[in-house]
């Protein structure tokens, strides 16, 4: 803040600055202690271009019809419109036109930013990991959504409202938290000759004026807020979802929303803070964010979600009890498997097979509140970038849900309003290198400007399980959004009433480690397998799950080739036709087939239906596995109900399992380990032609299925979850089985 005061008094930030750019503003702050994650802040000089995305009108993207994905109705699509950049440039003391960029999506349009964007190192450099050239720095609205996942909302933005303000940073003022070394940085000489004689500082705090006090207002009442945790539960019990992050948010005028970021830094110092403003469009971001969505320096990926919640204490003493509270809660250690298990999935988009790791598992404590946090590490594949990473994971896993898909369709439903820039990210992107750090936009308030006034937002929600307490959920909500609500004069202080705790990383201990990547095979979609016929490789049914392609990690991890299917998209209704489909195996040749996991029931994914009949008809010439809604599946098929467990969901949880040694339980030893994700079970009600080999130890509940004569296996568990610590044995001795049976 205190370099900040001195480039603004002196006339090189801000709308004093107009002779060497924008009063616009980019400031990204790693609040708090040095640490592996509060490494650098950023102050951007005065910018001179930048790009602004806003929502196409509706005759090209119009609203979805109304559905409700809780009951099983999603709409899935795969034609959207051009994304459209107006690229500007600061030109005589106003932002003008330059030049109109269109992409197909998110990746796409970071691609087409290289033209905009000098590949020439700073004349003046820094010693900081940043990038060492110009490189894009911003804000992206969650409702960018619509360009990342194969859905169009029920309640999407305004036309012509923001979905993003990027800046070209081509200077500026980097700080190295560890070492406390200022670097001033840059290609315009004038602003970094000025700027140096700027940034010292004599330790006097800049003076940060209390809140004026402001009425709030609320988007949904907590009664409504309780209506929907319960409707999430609900859709949990039918098997559409596994878990949902929902919010709401508090509404209304603030004094500057630069003001508001500078009582945040002090209250609640966060790794990866930041505020962007643009001036003349009203519009400004004050966010204490301690979550990073992704973080690429053009070969190594990280991602590190946050999920597990419990407060702070008044006493170190408090603080720890709350913390090992939640370490041992069944519920928060659920959720939190559940989310690295969806971060693993998307990172193998993009990552070399057998390279993703989880690298660090701790409990973060930040100012009001503990969580906890895992590290997930990845090896980019070399045909890939930074950009096509953030694509693959963006919006975050932690502020969606799982399956994905649907619960981004559930979102909408539910709170029925636009998440605008809550829940997107801010950070920044080499286009050139792919170098890019991104955060995710929670503890964030959206200010606009309106006849000079400032009115703003702040969202805070949390995520749903078959576990979770209606009136609990609320109450987290409102204490996640207090430190916002507080800085904007919405509330007082003293109305928190939580604890202020001191901040700190208490590592725990992180999970197994992958094998080599010189032992995988490779992951390839079906139509890079077509279009470059290969040797035979084992053909993988998606079903829209949030995990499938963690199950083509670990085949891939066997050394074997995996070709993905997609199961459930408008496209793959092409394989219906029994003709296409025959057509279809006899070109791949695969040597094992294996029915993925998904929302739903089995009746729902429609392809992996024929193929289970096919299989239990003696059609299929290779070894099948069915997981979870595979399993259910093939259990369908062969004249078996699929009913709602009689013991409720299960998200996240490992289970011991019984098995009698036989089918893909071979060579096993007892007391395994799985983790379930499921909410419907197929149960034993007569005679069929699959029989049971495995069951849920406690319940009874069937686990395990396998024909007697045909090489066709069902298990209802996840073998791929980071916490099935004996499913990678599974999944290798289903892959030693001959076609021959």
């Amino acid at each position: 803040m205190a370099i900040v005061h001195q480039l603004e008094a002196n006339g090189l930030l801000g709308e004093g600055a107009f002779r060497f750019g924008a009063p616009d503003r980019v400031i990204l702050v790693s609040g708090g202690p040095a640490s592996h994650l509060a490494k650098h802040s950023l102050i951007a000089a005065p910018p001179t271009k930048r790009a602004v995305l806003r929502q196409p009108p509706r005759t090209s993207l119009p609203a979805a019809p109304h559905h409700d994905p809780l009951l099983g109705e999603l709409h899935l699509t795969e034609d959207r419109p051009l994304l459209q950049a107006e690229v500007e440039e600061w030109k005589h003391g106003s932002w003008y036109h330059s030049v109109t960029l269109r992409a197909k999506n998110v990746e796409d349009l970071f691609t087409k930013l290289r033209a905009e964007t000098p590949e020439a190192p700073f004349l003046q450099p820094h010693t900081t990991s940043l990038p060492q050239g110009a490189f894009w720095s911003g804000a992206l609205a969650y409702d960018l959504v619509q360009w990342t996942q194969p859905l169009r909302l029920q309640h999407p933005p305004a036309e012509g409202a923001l979905l993003a303000v990027l800046w070209l940073v081509t200077g500026g003022v980097v700080v190295d938290h560890h070492i406390g070394q200022v670097d001033v940085f840059g290609s315009d000489e004038k602003w970094c000759q000025s700027a140096k004689t700027h940034t010292s500082w004599n330790g006097e705090p800049v003076v940060v004026l209390p809140p004026q006090p402001h009425r709030e207002a609320v988007t949904h009442t907590d009664e409504t807020h309780e209506d929907n945790v319960e409707a999430v539960r609900q859709g949990i019990v039918n098997g559409q979802v596994y878990q949902v992050n929902i919010g709401k948010h508090w509404q209304g005028e603030i004094d500057h929303p630069y003001t508001v970021f500078q009582r945040l830094l002090r209250r609640n110092p966060s790794p990866f803070s930041a505020y962007t403003e643009a001036h003349d469009l009203g519009f400004a971001l004050s966010s204490s964010s301690p979550e990073s969505l992704l973080m690429c320096d053009g070969e190594r990926l990280q991602t590190s979600p946050i999920k597990g919640t419990c407060p702070q204490g008044s006493t170190a003493e408090e603080a720890a009890r709350y913390r090992e509270s939640m370490i041992g809660d069944e519920k928060e250690r659920a959720e939190h498997r559940m989310l690295v298990d969806l971060m693993r999935h998307d990172l193998t988009q993009v990552a070399i097979p057998g390279t993703i790791d989880v690298d660090r598992f701790d409990v973060e404590a930040y100012a009001n509140v503990q969580h906890l946090v895992s590290h997930v590490t990845a090896q980019l594949r070399s045909t890939e970038t930074g950009a096509s990473a953030l694509q693959a994971v963006f919006p975050g896993g932690s502020i969606t849900g799982c399956p994905r898909t649907v619960v981004c369709a559930v979102i909408d439903r539910l709170e029925e309003m636009p998440r605008s820039f809550w829940t997107g990210s801010i950070g920044y992107i080499d286009v050139h290198s792919g170098q890019s750090a991104w955060n995710i936009l929670i503890r964030t308030l959206e200010a606009h400007n309106q006849a000079g006034r400032w009115h703003a937002s702040v969202g805070a929600g949390g995520g749903i399980t078959i576990a979770s307490q209606p009136k609990k959920e609320v109450e987290e909500a409102a204490w996640k959004g207090a430190a916002l609500r507080v800085a904007a004069g919405w509330m007082r202080e003293e109305q928190t009433r939580l604890p202020t705790g001191k901040l700190g990383i208490h590592p725990l201990q992180p999970p197994r480690q992958s094998s080599s990547p010189e032992e995988c095979g490779q992951v390839r979609t079906l139509h890079e397998a077509l279009q470059d016929e290969g040797p035979p490789s084992v053909l993988f049914i998606d079903n829209l799950d949030s995990f499938s392609l963690n199950i083509a990690d670990a085949i891939a991890q066997t050394g074997r080739n995996v070709v993905v299917l997609e199961g459930r998209s408008p496209s793959s209704e092409a394989w219906l036709d029994p003709v296409a489909l025959h057509d279809l195996l006899e070109r791949l040749q695969p040597t094992h087939l294996i029915l993925g996991p998904g929302p739903g029931r089995p009746q729902d994914a429609l392809l992996t239906m024929a193929l289970a009949h096919l299989a239990l008809d003696g059609q299929l010439a290779m070894p099948v596995l069915g997981v979870c809604l595979g399993h259910q599946a093939l259990a369908l098929a062969d004249g078996r109900h699929v009913v709602s467990s009689p013991f409720g969901p299960v998200h996240g949880v490992p289970v011991e399992v019984d098995h009698d040694g036989t089918g893909v339980f071979i060579h096993q030893s007892h007391g395994l380990k799985f983790t379930r994700y499921n909410s419907l079970v197929a149960i034993e009600d007569g005679e069929h032609q699959l029989m049971v080999n495995a069951t849920e130890a406690s319940s009874g509940l069937i686990m395990g299925l396998r024909h007697p004569d045909l090489p066709i296996h069902g298990v209802q568990f996840h073998p791929e979850s980071i916490g099935s610590r004996d499913g990678q044995h599974i999944i290798a001795q289903f892959l030693a089985i001959q076609s021959d049976g």
